[in-house]
């Protein structure tokens, strides 16, 4: 049965989140607003509607593990799994605002997680301020949107609106279709969470490998649909603004509200404050070199992501079971092979940089 309420509440958050994408977006363009921010934020936001569902669902009925699990699992499985199978499908091309503004503050709100997570609790204040710091995002996209150029806007019209009219795209139309995403994602996180809690126990592993693991993977579900397709749809950085502006909303938008409406302060533990933070916060900064070098993923980068994560899930196992290796494993992976991977990029990207021709 555990398996039957997660499939079936993996369901419903996907088919919510799509609902709910779909309806807000139309709606917004019937109402004017840029495309461009419809895809920044309506887009890359409503993708994040299953992890938020997830970890407000959990964070008020004191599962905090899995609230907090699904907020940092999910940012980086969006980098190293989306962002690797979707530059092994093509090389993604990467804008240069995303490189000079984007990535800058995905690492920014990354390390300041972390740093407020160090006394070992989100309280409702960081909540708060990172509910705010989300509003002032957004804002600050829409003024960039009223200065970007036609090509852009036109892109984003086509990967988000039709523009074809009839009763489809009429408002109450969008209104409906946001109502029944919003119930689909209620319902689907109460039955994913439910079912989550049950594998923990019946596995016997903690709710929090759970949440960092399973949980995560399938509320990130609407990510690898919205990446993968932009990628074979030839969109030129689609794929990969959606999966850093989901890794902003996460942290912003979901853990803010989670710690805002909880009702007490949500605990971090200390695993996730002494290796799942830090690995999270590492991975941001290592996307800056990735993007960075001629401003595309290469399939090369997207094996190397995808490696990366396969090291991530292959430590949690060995937490998990407890296995004998594991201080070796951490040992190799944390003092050799993590900075060998961190030297190589930081080189590539300053050859490139170096490489680049000068203005006279």
């Amino acid at each position: 049965m555990g398996i039957f309420w997660f499939l079936l509440g993996l369901g419903a958050l996907v088919a919510g989140a799509e609902l709910l994408v779909r309806g807000a977006s139309r709606l917004a363009l019937l109402f004017g607003i840029s495309p461009l921010v419809v895809g920044l934020t309506v887009v890359s936001f409503g993708t994040s509607a299953p992890e938020l569902a997830v970890s407000v669902q959990s964070a008020w009925s004191g599962q905090v593990d899995i609230a907090i699990g699904n907020v940092v699992g999910s940012n980086i499985f969006n980098v190293l799994v989306i962002l690797g199978i979707s530059a092994l499908v093509v090389p993604l091309v990467v804008h240069q605002q995303l490189i000079r503004q984007e990535v800058p503050i995905m690492i920014g709100v990354s390390l300041l997680l972390w740093a407020l997570a160090a006394d070992g609790s989100i309280g409702r204040a960081e909540g708060l301020l990172f509910v705010g710091m989300l509003l002032g995002y957004t804002a600050l996209l829409v003024w960039q949107s009223r200065r970007e150029g036609r090509q852009v806007n036109v892109e984003y019209e086509e990967a988000f609106g039709d523009g074809v009219p009839g009763w489809r795209n009429h408002w109450s139309v969008q209104i409906a279709l946001i109502l029944a995403g919003l119930a689909l994602l209620v319902l689907g996180a109460r039955w994913l969470v439910e079912a989550a809690v049950e594998f923990a126990r019946f596995l016997g592993v903690s709710e929090l490998i759970i949440g960092l693991t399973i949980v995560a993977a399938g509320t990130s579900l609407p990510e690898v649909a919205t990446s993968v397709l932009a990628a074979l749809r030839g969109e030129r950085d689609i794929a990969v603004g959606n999966v850093v502006g989901s890794n902003i909303f996460n942290i912003l938008g979901v853990l803010g509200v989670s710690a805002a409406v909880a009702p007490a302060d949500l605990s971090v533990a200390p695993q996730v404050l002494g290796f799942d933070l830090p690995v999270m916060a590492g991975i941001a900064v290592i996307c800056l070199p990735i993007f960075f070098t001629d401003s595309q993923i290469t399939r090369g980068n997207g094996a190397l992501l995808l490696a990366l994560y396969a090291a991530y899930t292959a430590y949690l196992a060995m937490h998990a079971t407890g296995h004998g290796a594991l201080a070796a494993y951490a040992e190799i992976m944390g003092g050799i092979v993590l900075p060998v991977v961190a030297v190589v990029l930081v080189v590539l990207a300053w050859r490139h940089w170096r490489a680049r021709p000068r203005a006279v």
